[in-house]
């Protein structure tokens, strides 16, 4: 029997995956919808699994999918100049910049070649600045994925109390906005605040995203709060083999909490919904704009 205490993803992502195929199928009986392109700039092992999953979830709502390797001694002009090149290509819907590309290119600058309209992921700074301005429509997906699941346990989140653990610019941060556009009370802790602790147990919602293996226990959550777990590691078991966990000791928090997101299976599955949802948005907004006429 399923624990109630585990916030899984996969009824989340259902849902926003079954939205997203009724809105393309309207879409698409007006006009041809683009393909979805995956660019992986060498390192297609480390990806693939996270292409595959792209994949799957793009012929669910029918959206074409174009998975691109292209080579690793590509320069960054190289590789701009392609992405520029699809930004002006009417058949291409969206573009997804896999991680991690190699080091002499800067993924920022990649991130700013992508056209806002087509910034699927919501990582140009244009598409998270607007965040700022509580414009949420195509934002970073594994903070809009976060704030799905908490929506999820029914909290009403205006004037809710929410703790947010690590500050990334596509994560933490954009979280932060996103929660507080909702209404809800948020404070942000990094690697200079002092008692982590202090500022985790009185929140009704912690969002940990830090990479750090069960930085979270029992004695850091309130009773009843529910716990976003972002973090992805890849830790050696006593058997030897390596398995994936997350930044809260789910076990032990899950006694405490009343909502507690499993890794894997947890915000997982909806990053690659509110993924779809993105594409989705995009064509809508692009039809808007008049760039397909």
């Amino acid at each position: 029997m399923s624990d109630p205490r585990l916030l899984k993803g996969k009824a989340t992502r259902t849902r926003i995956l079954k939205d997203v195929k009724s809105r393309v199928a309207a879409a698409a009986a007006k006009r041809p919808i683009g393909r979805l392109v995956s660019i992986s700039i060498g390192g297609e092992d480390d990806v693939a699994i996270y292409i595959r999953g792209q994949e799957r979830a793009a012929r669910k709502v029918g959206i074409p999918f174009d998975a691109q390797f292209w080579p690793s001694d590509l320069t960054q002009e190289d590789c701009k100049s392609k992405i520029i090149e699809m930004n002006d290509d009417p058949e291409v819907l969206g573009i997804i910049l896999q991680r991690p590309i190699p080091d002499h290119i800067n993924v920022r600058s990649l991130q700013s070649a992508i056209h806002p309209l087509k910034d699927v992921e919501g990582m140009n700074p244009a598409s998270i600045g607007n965040i700022v301005y509580d414009d949420l429509a195509l934002a970073p997906c594994t903070a809009a994925a976060s704030v799905e699941l908490i929506k999820e346990t029914g909290l009403t989140l205006e004037g809710l109390e929410v703790v947010i653990i690590g500050h990334s610019a596509i994560v933490g941060k954009p979280a932060a906005f996103m929660l507080m556009a909702e209404g809800a009370t948020v404070t942000v802790c990094h690697h200079m605040t002092r008692s982590v602790e202090a500022h985790s147990r009185r929140a009704d919602v912690v969002v940990v995203a830090v990479g750090v293996p069960h930085l979270i226990g029992a004695g850091m959550v309130k009773p009843g709060a529910a716990v976003i777990d972002i973090g992805i590691n890849q830790v050696k078991g006593d058997d030897g083999n390596y398995k994936i966990i997350g930044d809260v000791d789910t076990e032990k928090v899950k006694d405490i909490a009343s909502w507690v997101t499993p890794v894997p299976g947890g915000v997982g599955p909806v990053t690659v919904a509110i993924l779809m949802k993105n594409a989705i948005t995009a064509f809508e907004k692009q039809v808007a704009a008049g760039w397909l006429d």
